[in-house]
């Protein structure tokens, strides 16, 4: 792969200053451009950047050994499909972990998203995710928009904002942690992202109503390849399915941008293996000198404790520890008795007296709540949230009227659960 972002001086210099302030940075001239950390008192060595790559390409000169005597190297999130050179017969010898399952898009198959959709999709499916789009630019003020080269500041530092809101909101409600919104990780992604914009190898692809950002997803380049890294919808319009519309809009621009690939990275989920035109595996590479009693015993312990956490993963343990987690960081949410949320909706034929209404302002914060229930209303009746007007009826309570141009709804909200 031809100028890896994970690799760039950009990236590595920014990991280390979050990550391995303290420590020395190694560089071997038998690994071109890798640079390595070294695991404490062991002849262990990590590649800059961890798992915090969504992939490393490497290889390896050993027409002299001299710097890798008695050393273990491990290089982390290595995906099949980059085909790297086998290493020939050496003393340095290599084992490789499976970790986790992959999945991309091979954009070469495909002329325009027209062509990819027909391909991959039925005319029933292709016609619900076209309607998704439709409906969402009907019913508000969409705007898509890829920075990529160009971005001030003042705009950067708002998405982030926004993107790491959006974060928390949906990880609260899923009620599992998410390693991504760690301070430390945050940190990273805010201080790495904004350069790597700048030299066109990251991008943050936005999807805006109005001028608030309602998707965002960070993007790593390379020349060919781009890297889905982290990418967020507002859940508040999961009716739209947002993540579907995202990811439409991004097949679409990868494609008029001459892209091979679009890669969702690791880890497995549904709509990953829906939208992906192949599956592929990621690996941790072990590179040991095979001479070293002491480099091979430690090679074989690090690759057995890998294949056993491997084991956990495929048995969900990691799902139970991470909303095991998010109950302990949040107990003082969780342990909290709540209702049941539900609503009920009555379709008016008659409106209400004016009297009987008080106007509702929803770009006030204490009228948050009403948004996936307005939402919900609009994308049901393709209405505008333009030409929409929310009422408070005085005389019952928790009762609310939605009128659109064409339908009005009377919405009774069970708001116990606040």
């Amino acid at each position: 792969m031809t100028n890896n972002p994970f690799l760039s001086d950009i990236f590595k210099k920014t990991w280390l200053n979050h990550f391995n302030k303290e420590n020395k940075e190694f560089h071997f001239s038998n690994f071109k451009k890798l640079r390595f950390v070294k695991f404490k008192n062991l002849p262990l060595y990590i590649n800059v950047g961890k798992t915090h790559t969504k992939g490393i390409s490497y290889a390896v000169d050993t027409s002299d050994t001299t710097e890798i005597d008695g050393k273990v190297f491990l290089m982390y999130d290595i995906p099949t499909f980059f085909n790297l050179k086998e290493i020939s017969k050496n003393r340095l010898k290599t084992h490789k972990i499976k970790q986790y399952p992959g999945f991309l898009i091979n954009l070469e198959l495909f002329q325009d998203l027209n062509e990819y959709m027909a391909i991959t999709f039925k005319k029933s499916s292709r016609y619900k995710l076209k309607k998704y789009a439709k409906k969402l630019e009907t019913c508000f003020d969409i705007d898509y928009k890829m920075f990529r080269g160009e971005i001030s500041k003042e705009e950067y530092d708002y998405i982030f904002s926004s993107f790491n809101t959006l974060l928390k909101k949906r990880f609260d409600a899923k009620k599992i942690t998410n390693n991504n919104l760690e301070k430390k990780e945050w940190g990273f992604y805010y201080e790495v992202a904004y350069p790597m914009i700048l030299e066109k190898k990251a991008g943050l692809f936005v999807i805006y109503n109005e001028k608030q950002p309602i998707g965002v997803t960070l993007c790593y380049f390379s020349d060919e390849i781009i890297f889905d890294a982290i990418t967020v919808f507002d859940i508040d319009y999961s009716k739209f399915h947002l993540g579907s519309v995202t990811i439409m809009k991004l097949i679409e621009w990868s494609i008029s941008h001459k892209f091979k690939i679009f890669d969702f990275s690791k880890g497995y989920f549904d709509y990953k293996k829906r939208w992906a035109s192949n599956k592929y595996d990621f690996e941790y590479h072990l590179l040991y000198d095979s001479k070293s009693y002491t480099a091979t015993f430690i090679a074989f312990i690090i690759k057995n404790v890998f294949e056993f956490k491997q084991f956990l993963r495929d048995k969900k343990v990691n799902d139970t520890l991470h909303k095991f987690s998010y109950k302990l960081k949040n107990y003082h949410k969780t342990n909290k008795k709540k209702t049941k949320k539900g609503y009920k909706s009555i379709s008016l034929s008659q409106p209400y007296k004016e009297e009987k209404l008080e106007l509702i302002h929803l770009n006030e914060k204490e009228n948050n709540f009403l948004k996936p229930f307005l939402h919900e209303f609009l994308y049901l009746n393709t209405e505008s949230i333009n030409s929409t007007k929310v009422y408070y009826l005085k005389d019952k309570r928790n009762t609310y009227i939605f009128e659109g141009l064409c339908r009005s709804a009377e919405i009774v909200i069970n708001l116990d659960y606040l």
